[in-house]
C-alpha cells in the first residue's frame, strides 16, 4: 500500500515557493526584455509583409415590382414569370458557376495586373494607366508574369524571361491549352500603344486610361490565369439576408484589390438584374416572336388579296358590282372574324396540346392571350410551366442535385396534366361556338348566292381583303401592347446601395492581434523557461530557503564581490562587503568564546559543490583577522584542484603534499603573501592519493605546526557534497562553514548536509549565504565557470556518499522535492 502520509505535500499547494520562483523570474529579467523585443520584431516584420485584406460589400431589394403600364385595359394578359424570384434563389444564383463565368469573362478578371511593391508583388487592377484587349481565339501565355515597361509616350517594352523552350499558352474563347516553342532566354521586344500584339505566346493589343506622360518609366505586369479557376474563386461571395427584411440582401467580397471588389460586385448584381428582367419578359417576348410570325404570313395573303382585286376589277364596272349584296357581305365579314378568332383558338389549342405531348422545353411557348383564349385557369398554368422550364434550363449545367431536377420534372408533370385537362374542356365550349359562328354564315351565304355571279365573286375577294386586313390590324394592336409592357416592366432586383470604396473596409492582418499574440508570446516563452529551470536547478534563491531546508544557523551573508581578483576585504577594506566578513569575523570570536576555546583556533571552509565561493570566503575571512593583527594561514587542503594561489600572485611548487609525503619542513612550505599577519600554504602537485595522504600522521603533525604557530589556521577544503576529504578533515576544526551560494547550490545538496551533520560528520557547522543580491540580479558571480572535474562523477556524491542519503523510492524522492521545512 502506498503511505499517504508520503503525500501531504500534495495535499497544501502553499508549499509551493512563490517568493523564490518571483526572486528567479526577476533573475532572468534580461530573458522577458529580450524575448518580448523578438516577439515584436517577429510581429512587426510579418505585419508589413502581409498584404492587406478588405472587404466590400453592396445591398440589393428583391421584391415583386408590378408594371405601372399593365392595367386592366391592356387586351394582353400576362403572368409575368409565375411567382417572382425568391431570396433564396437568387442567394443560389450569385454562387453558380454560370453566372459567375459571365462575370468574370465581361470583366476579364482572368487578367492579373501587378506592381512590384517593397515587400509582396501588389494588385493593381483599376490602378493601372492601362488596360488589355485580349484576342480569344489565339493564345496567351499561362500563368507567367509578363513585364511591361512605358518606354515614351507611345511605346511600351514587353519582357519575358523564358527558362524552357516550350511554354504553355490558353485560348480563353474555349479555355484549352496548349504548347508552344519560344527561344530560351529573356524575350525583350517594343511595341506601340494600341498595336496588336502577335506572336505565337501573346496576342493582344494595349490600350492607355491615363493620359501620356504619367507612367513613362514604370513597369507593371500582367498575367493570364486560368478561367474556371478564377471563377471558382469568385464564387465564394458571401450573401447574407436581413432578418428583419427578408427581401433585404448584402452581397460581400474579401480580396486585396478594392477597385477589382467594387467591380465584380456591381457587376454581378448587374447581371441578376438583367437576368431576371429577360426572365420577366419572357412571356412578353414569345408573344411579340408569335404575333411576327404571324404578321409575316398574314401581310402574304394582304398582298395576294390586293393583287386578286386589281385583277377582277380591270375589265368590270365596280360601281355597279358594289351597289347589291353590302348588307350581305358585311354580315358575312363579321362572322368570318368571328370564326378567325375560334379558329385561332382551336389552332393554338391543338398546338398546345401537341407541345406539352412531345417537347420538354416550353421556356419559348407565346401566351395564350395572343390567340385570345382568356381562360385563367390556362393562362396561369401556362405560365407557370414555362417559368418552371426556364428556372430547370437555367440550372441544368450549375447544379449537381438530382433531387432538385427530379423536383422540377414532378411539377412540370402536374402542370401539364392540368393543362391538357384544361385543353379538353375549353375545347369542347369553343367547338360549340364555332358551329354556332358555322351556322350563321350557311345562312348569310344562301342570301348571297342569289345575287349575279360577278357580285359574289367580287365580294369573296373584298371579303377576304378586309378580313386580312382587319387581323393585321388587330395583331398589330397586340404586338404594340407587347411591345409597350416589356418597355416598362421592372426588375425585381434593385439596388439599395450599389459596392463603393469610400476608405475603410480593411479587415486584415488583425495586425492588434498579432502584437497581442508577440506580447503573451514574449512573456510565456521566458516564463516557461523560467519555470523549468526553477524546478530543474532548484536552487537556493534566499535565506528563506535555507531556513525552510535546514535548522544548522546561517552565521552570515556575503554580497557579490566588485573586484577582478577574490581579495575583495583587502582592495576595499570600507566596503559593504567587507563590513559583511567582519560580522561573520565577530560571530566567529563569540562562537569561539562560547566554546571556550584557547590558543589558535581552526576553522575549516566547505561547500557542496565547486562554485559556491568556499576559497573567496577562504581568503577574505583569512584577510579581516589578519587585518586584525592576528597570525593567519590559510591551508590549502583541496589537492584535486589547487587554486588559493593565484590571487597572492605565489607559485603552487610546493606546498601540503610535499610536507604530507616528507620532501618539505613546515617553514619550506609556508609562504608569505603581500598582506600583512598573512601566510599561505598551497596544496602543491597533485597526487595521485589524496585522500590517503589527508588521514596519514603527516596531517596531524601539521597541524600541530601550525596551532604553535599560528592564531587562526584556515583550512580551504573539497566540496563534501563531492568527496569525502572535508568529513576526514572535521576532527581538526572548531568550527566549520558551509558556504551556499545564491541561485547556485541545489536544495537537495542541503539534505546531504543534514544527514552529515545527523550522523555527526560535521560539528560545530554554520551557514555563510555567500552572492546574495537583494534583486536576485544573479549571475555576475566570481567567474570560476568550471566544472569540479574529480572524476569520480556527481552522485550519489562520490564518496562521501552513504546510504541513508538517497531517497528510498518515488514517494521519498517527491517529498524531498517538493516539501518545505518552516
Amino acid at each position: 500500500m502506498l503511505d499517504t502520509n508520503n503525500l501531504s505535500f500534495l495535499e497544501n499547494k502553499s508549499n509551493f515557493d512563490f517568493k523564490g520562483f518571483l526572486l528567479k523570474i526577476a533573475s532572468y529579467w534580461k530573458w522577458f526584455i529580450a524575448s518580448l523585443l523578438i516577439a515584436f520584431t517577429i510581429a512587426y516584420q510579418v505585419n508589413i509583409r502581409k498584404e492587406k485584406v478588405y472587404s466590400m460589400d453592396a445591398t440589393i431589394a428583391i421584391k415583386e415590382q408590378n408594371n405601372p403600364l399593365f392595367t386592366t385595359n391592356t387586351s394582353l394578359v400576362f403572368n409575368w414569370g409565375g411567382t417572382s424570384d425568391q431570396v433564396q434563389s437568387v442567394a443560389a444564383s450569385i454562387k453558380s458557376r454560370s453566372h459567375n463565368e459571365f462575370v468574370v469573362d465581361s470583366l476579364q478578371f482572368y487578367i492579373d495586373y501587378i506592381r512590384k511593391g517593397e515587400y509582396y508583388m501588389q494588385d493593381v487592377y483599376g490602378r493601372v494607366p492601362f488596360f488589355i484587349v485580349p484576342d480569344k481565339v489565339k493564345g496567351q501565355l499561362f500563368d507567367k508574369l509578363i513585364g511591361i515597361k512605358f518606354i515614351s509616350a507611345t511605346q511600351y517594352e514587353v519582357r519575358i524571361p523564358f527558362e524552357d523552350s516550350n511554354v504553355p499558352v490558353v485560348h480563353y474563347i474555349d479555355n484549352t491549352k496548349s504548347d508552344v516553342n519560344v527561344a530560351s532566354g529573356e524575350y525583350v521586344q517594343r511595341f506601340t500603344i494600341g498595336q496588336k500584339v502577335s506572336v505565337p505566346f501573346l496576342n493582344l493589343k494595349l490600350e492607355l486610361t491615363k493620359e501620356p506622360g504619367t507612367y513613362i518609366g514604370n513597369e507593371y505586369f500582367i498575367r493570364f490565369r486560368d478561367f474556371d479557376r478564377t471563377v471558382s474563386k469568385y464564387r465564394g461571395i458571401q450573401t447574407s439576408i436581413d432578418k428583419n427584411a427578408g427581401s433585404i440582401m448584402t452581397l460581400s467580397l474579401d480580396g486585396t484589390n478594392k477597385h477589382r471588389l467594387v467591380a465584380y460586385l456591381n457587376a454581378t448584381v448587374q447581371k441578376l438584374i438583367d437576368n431576371q428582367l429577360e426572365r420577366k419578359n419572357q412571356f412578353a417576348t414569345n408573344t411579340i416572336h408569335f404575333i411576327d410570325s404571324i404578321l409575316r404570313d398574314r401581310n402574304k395573303m394582304l398582298k395576294s388579296s390586293e393583287d386578286e382585286i386589281k385583277n377582277f376589277t380591270q375589265k368590270r364596272n365596280i360601281f355597279e358590282i358594289e351597289q347589291g349584296g353590302g348588307q350581305f357581305s358585311a354580315q358575312l365579314l363579321d362572322l368570318e372574324l368571328q370564326k378567325d378568332a375560334v379558329d385561332r383558338k382551336i389552332a393554338y389549342l391543338s398546338d398546345l396540346r401537341s407541345y406539352l405531348q412531345k417537347s420538354v422545353d416550353f421556356s419559348k411557348y407565346p401566351a395564350p392571350s395572343v390567340a385570345g383564349i382568356d381562360d385563367p385557369n390556362i393562362s396561369v398554368n401556362v405560365a407557370k410551366l414555362i417559368d418552371l422550364s426556364r428556372q430547370r434550363s437555367e440550372r441544368a449545367y450549375t447544379v449537381k442535385s438530382a433531387k432538385l431536377f427530379d423536383n422540377f420534372d414532378n411539377q412540370i408533370q402536374a402542370i401539364k396534366n392540368v393543362l391538357l385537362e384544361n385543353i379538353s374542356t375549353a375545347r369542347n365550349s369553343i367547338n360549340y361556338d364555332r358551329n354556332m359562328i358555322l351556322a350563321k354564315m350557311n345562312s348569310v351565304q344562301g342570301d348571297i348566292k342569289k345575287l349575279p355571279e360577278d357580285t359574289q365573286e367580287y365580294l369573296r375577294i373584298r371579303r377576304g381583303y378586309d378580313l386580312t386586313e382587319k387581323i393585321i390590324n388587330t395583331f398589330l394592336e397586340k404586338r404594340h401592347e407587347a411591345a409597350i409592357v416589356k418597355a416598362s416592366a421592372i426588375s425585381d432586383i434593385q439596388f439599395l446601395d450599389k459596392a463603393k470604396d469610400i476608405g475603410g473596409g480593411q479587415i486584415g492582418p488583425n495586425t492588434g492581434v498579432n502584437y497581442v499574440m508577440a506580447f503573451f508570446l514574449g512573456i510565456l516563452v521566458p516564463l516557461f523557461g523560467v519555470f523549468a529551470i526553477f524546478f530543474i536547478e532548484n536552487a537556493i534563491l534566499n535565506t528563506d530557503d535555507i531556513v525552510k531546508l535546514t535548522k544548522i544557523p546561517i552565521i552570515g551573508v556575503v554580497g557579490v564581490k566588485h573586484t577582478t581578483n577574490n581579495l575583495a576585504v583587502f582592495e576595499k577594506p570600507k566596503s559593504a562587503l567587507a563590513e559583511t566578513f567582519r560580522a561573520i569575523r565577530s560571530s566567529l570570536q563569540f562562537m569561539y568564546k562560547n566554546k571556550q576555546i584557547e590558543g589558535a583556533k581552526t576553522l575549516m571552509l566547505t561547500s557542496s559543490i565547486s562554485g559556491e565561493g568556499k576559497t573567496f570566503c577562504s581568503i577574505n575571512i583569512a584577510t579581516v583577522f589578519a587585518m586584525s593583527e592576528k597570525k593567519c594561514v590559510i591551508v590549502g587542503l583541496d589537492l584535486r584542484k589547487p587554486k588559493i594561489f593565484d590571487d597572492f600572485n605565489i607559485k603552487n611548487d610546493i606546498g601540503v603534499v610535499n610536507y604530507l609525503i616528507g620532501q618539505k619542513n613546515i617553514d619550506e612550505v609556508i609562504q608569505s603573501t603581500h598582506i600583512p599577519y598573512l601566510d599561505v600554504i598551497t596544496s602543491g602537485p597533485i597526487p595521485p592519493n589524496p585522500s590517503e595522504l589527508l588521514i596519514g600522521e603527516s596531517m596531524d603533525n601539521l597541524m600541530k605546526d601550525l596551532t604553535s604557530r599560528y592564531d587562526y589556521i584556515i583550512l580551504d577544503t573539497p566540496p563534501v557534497g563531492l568527496v569525502a576529504d572535508a568529513v576526514e578533515l572535521s576532527q581538526y576544526a572548531d568550527v566549520t562553514l558551509y558556504i551556499m551560494r545564491q541561485n547556485y547550490t541545489k536544495k537537495d545538496m542541503v539534505t546531504v548536509l543534514n544527514n552529515r551533520h545527523k550522523r555527526g560528520e560535521l560539528s560545530n557547522i554554520s551557514i555563510v549565504f555567500n552572492g546574495y543580491q537583494n534583486k536576485a540580479k544573479y549571475g555576475s558571480g566570481y567567474g570560476y565557470g568550471y566544472g569540479y572535474g574529480y572524476g569520480y562523477g556527481y552522485g550519489p556524491y562520490s564518496q562521501g556518499y552513504h546510504e541513508e542519503d538517497e531517497p528510498k523510492n518515488l514517494i521519498d524522492k517527491l517529498r524531498r522535492k517538493f516539501t518545505r521545512r518552516s
